[in-house]
């Protein structure tokens, strides 16, 4: 318990305790002072009207001003009537004198006066030796607990006054012996408080800052010069930029390599924050600029960075590493600085430009040989060359097929050539979505009519022009509705249906095939990605090269599935005039 709170409670407990011994005096008081009035307002007065009666009857009443002096003490009385009887005696004593007016030398009703004014006077001193007894328990009782109150109220005073000066001195005391100690260079010294109060919060910072001055007079000030030493020459001696940072993104060091890339100097970044270099240096302004942002983006944080370096555009993947430590002594993990470190990826791009090149060069080649091969078939096919029998008919189409599938595959790696160099070329302009959905279900219908697939295509009447490249768009349509016929299973139906939302057209094929297990959504957009054991053709850049093209034309692609009941590719683009 916090000492707050046991003050609170001790001195809380004793005000309440002092609240109730005053509220019992004040209510035996009370109840005494009206036991008190009871008597003298009821009995004594009573008692004093008696007595002026009787002094009438003494002093001649014959006399009218005594007379007097009884009729009113009689009123009195009849209005002053509190005792059991009492009504009684007063009505026998108003009987009695109204005769006695009547006939005041007639004797015998004043002996009946006097009688009654005995009895009256009687009856009121009986009551005023109950009620005084009545008073006297009162006041007993009210002396009882007034006493047991404050013996408890004395207890609780004389227990916090032995006890709370010692909770309290005790602890600084010990605390005053410690940090003379710690004075003294006796870093091992600790406290042991095992209280969860303040003196235990307390006691825990004390016993960090031992633990941490101990740890730091143990050090050894030229080994950890030696350790510095060591470690700014072998990140000086790295072939990779590396940048340290402290907390307050103040740069603590810079190696050759990162200097060099630069085109600054040592002395003009030590102690200098990187916000600062960043306002006349392009560089580091893009390898901070993450740094700063709340929010970076995870596609711009992959994106390498190319720096002219050794002569030549240079490409650096940049890695940000967050230097976390829990300090001596505490729990919570602090930020002590960041390190910026640049790979050199410039071979390996190198290595991917010259396969790219290779890739177009070889598609581009191949293109013309295939193309030839294509239209020597179709001539076959018109008997224009003479009549094929059946085995030559089913040879060239298979020969067809194949060729049909190569053309495929040296498209998509050529598509695929344009996006890695970044070379796609965008002729967005306002096109018909009927046209371009009608011309992937025409390209597709071979294909759907084998596998006696029905395509149905939902497009309202009255849609919008959409902003896109028609031929890419239609590319993308016609891949998306290929891919549904070929995991669809026969006597099946794929749906293409496009619609206005808000400000974009929105494309969607469906299909109700075996669908894609949840583990592989993530990655059916990566180049070369095939799903594990499908049996079906294909390079694995279909979807990968669609995304590209829809996103190059400022829309978005995306995929909802569910494993055994279907997929749908959905891609939104602009409406003309949007």
């Amino acid at each position: 318990m916090k000492i707050k709170q046991k003050l609170q409670l001790g001195m809380g407990l004793l005000f309440a305790m002092i609240l109730l011994l005053a509220s019992l005096s004040i209510f035996y008081i009370n109840r005494l002072s009206n036991d008190t009035k009871n008597i003298l307002v009821a009995n004594y007065n009573t008692l004093d009207y008696s007595r002026k009666m009787q002094m009438a009857l003494d002093h001649n009443i014959l006399l009218p001003e005594n007379q007097q002096l009884f009729a009113d003490n009689l009123v009195l009385q009849q209005k002053n009537i509190t005792e059991t009887g009492e009504a009684e005696l007063t009505t026998s004593l108003a009987t009695h004198f109204g005769l006695l007016q009547q006939n005041f030398n007639d004797s015998q009703q004043v002996k009946s006066i006097r009688r009654d004014i005995s009895n009256i006077m009687l009856l009121n001193m009986q009551a005023i030796q109950r009620k005084n007894k009545v008073a006297e328990t009162t006041s007993e009782n009210g002396i009882f607990w007034i006493s047991i109150m404050g013996t408890i109220c004395f207890i609780i005073a004389f227990t916090l006054l032995f006890n709370l000066p010692g909770n309290i001195a005790n602890p600084v005391r010990e605390l005053t012996a410690s940090i003379k100690e710690i004075a003294a260079r006796n870093y091992s010294r600790r406290l042991q408080f095992n209280k969860k109060d303040e003196f235990g919060e307390l006691a825990a910072s004390f016993n960090t800052m031992a633990e941490k001055l101990e740890e730091y007079q143990a050090s050894s000030v030229q080994k950890l010069l030696i350790e510095k030493k060591r470690i700014e020459t072998l990140i000086n001696n790295m072939n990779d930029p590396v940048i340290g940072l402290d907390e307050n993104k103040r740069v603590l060091f810079m190696n050759h390599m990162a200097l060099k890339i630069s085109g600054l100097k040592a002395e003009q970044v030590t102690g200098k924050t990187a916000e600062e270099l960043a306002l006349n240096n392009d560089l580091i302004r893009s390898l901070v600029q993450e740094l700063y942002n709340s929010t970076p983006s995870p596609q711009t944080a992959r994106l390498p960075v190319k720096i002219y370096a050794d002569n030549k555009e240079s490409y650096f993947e940049k890695e940000i590493i967050p230097i976390k430590i829990i300090p001596t002594g505490e729990q919570m993990e602090k930020l002590m600085g960041t390190v910026i470190l640049l790979q050199n990826i410039t071979p390996y791009k190198e290595l991917d430009f010259a396969k790219t090149n290779f890739i177009a060069t070889v598609s581009h080649e191949l293109k013309t040989p295939i193309s030839s091969i294509r239209m020597s078939l179709d001539l076959l096919e018109n008997k224009q060359l003479g009549e094929l029998n059946t085995e030559q008919k089913n040879m060239v189409e298979s020969i067809k097929e194949d060729t049909s599938r190569l053309l495929k595959i040296t498209g998509e790696l050529l598509n695929m050539t344009q996006v890695e160099t970044g070379s796609i070329q965008m002729s967005v302009m306002s096109s018909s979505v009927q046209e371009m959905i009608d011309y992937a279900i025409n390209t597709n219908k071979v294909a759907a009519d084998d596998k006696r697939i029905l395509l149905l295509h939902k497009v309202p009447g009255n849609i919008s022009q959409v902003l896109a490249d028609k031929d890419k768009t239609a590319w993308v349509l016609t891949n998306l509705v290929s891919n549904a016929i070929r995991y669809s299973y026969e006597n099946a139906t794929v749906t293409i249906e496009a619609k206005e939302e808000k400000d974009t057209i929105r494309f969607s094929v469906i299909d109700t095939g075996q669908g894609i297990e949840p583990r592989y959504i993530d990655r059916v957009f990566d180049r070369y990605f095939r799903i594990p054991g499908t049996k079906k053709e294909g390079t694995g850049l279909g979807l990968s090269i669609s995304k590209e093209f829809i996103e190059a034309q400022g829309g978005r692609m995306e995929l909802m599935s569910e494993y055994g009941k279907g997929s749908e590719f959905a891609f939104y683009l602009e409406k003309a005039g949007g």
